[in-house]
């Protein structure tokens, strides 16, 4: 298992600070070393890369973020798929690999950033007022699109981080991004003829493996 490069500068920063601490509590009672030790290694945790296997069927959208289900609602209209969609939203806590992965493969048609609030991931509202940044992919047949993807900040994120750029080409389960301490992904799909729910609330998925939605041929 990897670390995520985007958190190199936090995984060294914080080594060179909690080290000195744990170093100088040593000097009073062995034991102050605990703690700054303990938040290093949640430090190098958090941004984690495991290797996943995104092998799938061409008709699955899966999961483009590790973390709970917090959401599955269907849209009337929803402007950017420009009809009926399904919106599947994901909470990824401090402790969930905060990797993102494109949950099919495709072409970015569009990227945009919207600044906005830092409210808890798991607020209704979060959605749609937080600080986001919205991908628009037109997937690979047989799928139907265009389909979307949202990083949204949350309470303690701060920095979403975006590598896909509009032109360019995603596989199934390729990296894309990360949101660092805490946040929340969606995605929406056009709610067609034949789509599946594969997941329930509650559930936690990992991203470039859990089946979210599939559509019968």
């Amino acid at each position: 298992m990897g670390l995520a490069k985007e958190g190199m500068n936090e995984v060294i920063g914080s080594a060179m600070l909690l080290g000195a601490m744990a170093w100088g509590a040593t000097w009073i009672h062995w034991a102050l070393a605990i703690p700054p030790i303990l938040v290093l290694l949640w430090v190098v945790w958090f941004f984690r890369d495991p290797n996943r296997d995104a092998s799938h069927d061409d008709n699955v959208f899966i999961a483009p973020a590790d973390g709970t289900v917090t959401e599955i609602t269907r849209l009337d209209h929803h402007e950017l798929v420009n009809g009926p969609a399904i919106r599947v939203g994901i909470f990824l806590s401090i402790f969930n690999v905060h990797i993102n992965r494109s949950p099919c493969a495709g072409t970015v048609r569009d990227v945009t950033y919207q600044p906005g609030k830092f409210l808890d991931a798991r607020h209704e509202d979060a959605g749609r007022l937080n600080e986001s940044n919205t991908l628009v992919i037109d997937p690979q047949a047989p799928l139907t699109g265009p389909i979307v993807v949202r990083q949204v900040a949350g309470l303690i994120a701060r920095r979403i981080i975006c590598h896909a750029e509009p032109q360019s080409t995603l596989v199934c389960g390729e990296r894309f991004g990360l949101i660092k301490f805490g946040s929340r992904t969606e995605l929406i799909v056009p709610d067609t003829e034949g789509i599946e729910v594969a997941v329930s609330v509650g559930d936690k998925v990992n991203a470039g493996q859990t089946l979210l939605m599939k559509v019968a041929q």
